[in-house]
């Protein structure tokens, strides 16, 4: 297990001298577009921004960028920095990614993940990133917005047109802690609602259940959950694996038999707590 030096907040793309009114961005945050997001349905309020943690390296290395959950209405802060930091400790250049929420609707999400990954492959060499190693990391509903842009990276919509967006959006892995996958029987109702607002219909929640959109393109992934998981099924995990292993994508699952939803790092269940260890082992295995 590689122990490593970090930088701390890296040097902003966009640095803010004050907090933007109606927003959330600090002000080392890294803005993923300059004024209004595209495509956003709100007014006025809260743009959607990075924050990473580099590890001190002369040589480049993968990285992981956190989605936290929250069921596409807030973001869960114990399932981002932390989280972060510990892939960070462990030698992978860590990221957060601060998505739109409710009342902000798909694709706008998904336009941001995909912006997210896009940035961090245009500063790959500033950074110290391998470009080619770029794993995206998610929560519950954050699982789900990672795993969609695992399956729909071709159809995300990328926005403004610059330097940035010429870059691939595709993940290189998927690493996905109990997620919300389906809009069938095993659905998370609320993550949906949140999502979708007045876009809701059959159709949408079609492209929105990922299990059915899994092909032999879909990044490998690593899935771990709980049997017992009350918030989310475990279910979705399964059928989420079950998919990738139909395709041929290389996947490892792991299956904790008891543990409330939202654990994040899990520090007060060692067991549990294990699945960082593993997603870093699943990850050095792959080159990151």
């Amino acid at each position: 297990m590689r122990n490593l030096l970090w930088t701390g907040i890296c040097s902003p793309w966009l640095l803010l001298s004050a907090p933007l009114e109606g927003t959330e961005m600090p002000v080392d945050a890294i803005p993923l577009w300059k004024g209004k997001p595209p495509q956003s349905r709100v007014k006025e309020g809260f743009r959607p921004w990075l924050e990473c943690y580099l590890v001190q390296t002369e040589e480049q290395r993968g990285a992981v960028l956190v989605c936290p959950g929250g069921g596409y209405g807030g973001r869960a802060d114990h399932e981002a920095r932390p989280v972060a930091e510990a892939f960070r400790s462990r030698g992978c250049h860590g990221f957060v990614l601060h998505y739109r929420v409710s009342p902000h609707r798909h694709p706008e999400p998904l336009m941001d993940a995909a912006r997210a990954v896009q940035i961090i492959r245009h500063r790959a060499k500033e950074w110290k990133v391998n470009k080619d190693k770029i794993a995206v990391l998610g929560f519950s509903a954050g699982g789900h917005l990672a795993a969609s842009l695992g399956v729909h990276y071709e159809r995300a919509p990328v926005g403004k047109k610059d330097a940035i967006n010429k870059e691939s959006c595709r993940p290189d892995a998927l690493v996905l802690c109990y997620p919300v996958i389906t809009s069938g029987k095993y659905r998370h109702e609320g993550s949906l609602k949140n999502l979708l607002g007045e876009q809701d219909s059959e159709a949408m929640r079609e492209v929105l259940s990922l299990e059915k959109h899994v092909t032999d393109k879909t990044p490998p992934t690593f899935l771990w959950h709980t049997s017992d998981d009350q918030g989310v099924p475990v279910q979705n995990s399964l059928l989420f694996a079950e998919s990738l292993f139909s395709s041929s994508v290389p996947s490892e699952l792991h299956i904790y038999p008891t543990g409330r939803h939202g654990l994040g790092l899990a520090p007060e269940d060692p067991h549990i707590a294990s699945w960082v260890d593993l997603a870093a082992q699943w990850l050095y295995g792959m080159g990151w």
